[in-house]
């Protein structure tokens, strides 16, 4: 198996297509081509699927390119520690949250302090977050959890509790209070299963022998946030992420007293990664003084 093989399969699957491959190498289609083919027939597996002008990871493709990613960027760490010398950091950092409220207030100071360092924020739910860091599809991850498994390291961004809420003007909006029992006789709106916010509440009302059935399901934070204007029903969030929307008012769980932590994570494994080692030390930085502040204001 030659590092050639490996790295013209890496970016083929990397970007969907030999052509692609041949162009971010500098190579001809017909040798990247020939690369791959010949990794296939050495080991008697078939890595892609051949679609016309498309290709697509076989299962064992898919397991090796998982591979070639934790390959490569042990190569990449390995060139960024003989040119550690340098203080410029640069690259991608992929950032998927299941809400970008916890980070927003320091990743423009972050971009200041690191203006070579390509930043993408997308969204998702706890599940989604999790198993796209450990595919190597993303850095770092924000999640509903305190606990996100012992291959991750973690950083508390802090709790806050659960808030209902529906739109302004509706008959739902009248009711100041909430409990489990009203619940489970309204029209719910949740998030897609996987989203911790739904799983805590499920959770919390099977314990009273309650269940509770969605009357619409969203794909999403923003998503659930339109529909509850719309009339539609209660939604539900943590009150650091219900943020400011006219068309909304909150609802008070009274016997749901439910917590959300959130909790900056990446794969431990990755933790020398220069991208994830300078975003975690400027987290952790940030969030000290936002908590000095915090205790300063309070005294």
């Amino acid at each position: 198996m030659r590092h050639s093989q490996l790295k013209a399969f890496h970016h083929v699957a990397l970007l969907g297509g030999f052509s692609r491959a041949a162009e971010a190498l500098y190579l001809t289609q017909p040798a990247i081509s020939e690369q791959v083919k010949k990794l296939e027939q050495d080991h008697d597996t078939l890595l892609f699927h051949r679609e016309r002008k498309r290709v697509r990871l076989t299962e064992e493709g898919a397991q090796l390119f998982l591979y070639t990613k934790q390959y490569f960027e042990i190569e990449q760490q390995i060139e960024d520690y003989m040119s550690s010398t340098s203080a410029a950091i640069d690259g991608e950092l992929r950032i998927i949250a299941d809400s970008a409220h916890h980070i927003t207030h320091f990743l423009g100071d972050f971009r200041k302090r690191y203006p070579d360092i390509s930043v993408t924020l997308r969204t998702g739910n706890t599940e989604e977050i999790l198993e796209d860091l450990r595919a190597y599809n993303a850095e770092i991850g924000i999640v509903g959890s305190l606990t996100p498994g012992n291959d991750m390291d973690a950083l508390n961004l802090g709790t806050t509790k659960i808030t209902a809420f529906a739109a302004r003007g509706s008959s739902l909006a009248k009711r100041r209070s909430l409990s489990l029992q009203d619940l489970a006789d309204l029209p719910l709106i949740f998030r897609e299963q996987g989203s911790k916010t739904r799983q805590k509440l499920e959770e919390r009302a099977k314990k009273k022998g309650l269940t509770l059935t969605p009357a619409i399901v969203a794909e999403g934070r923003e998503a659930v946030r339109e529909v509850v204007a719309s009339g539609a029903g209660i939604g539900f969030v943590s009150l650091a992420e219900y943020g400011h929307d006219d068309r909304l008012v909150q609802i008070q769980l009274v016997d749901a007293d439910i917590e959300m932590s959130e909790t900056l994570v990446h794969l431990a494994q990755r933790r020398d990664v220069k991208v994830i080692r300078a975003f975690m030390e400027f987290a952790r930085n940030a969030q000290q003084e936002r908590s000095a502040g915090d205790q300063t204001s309070a005294s």
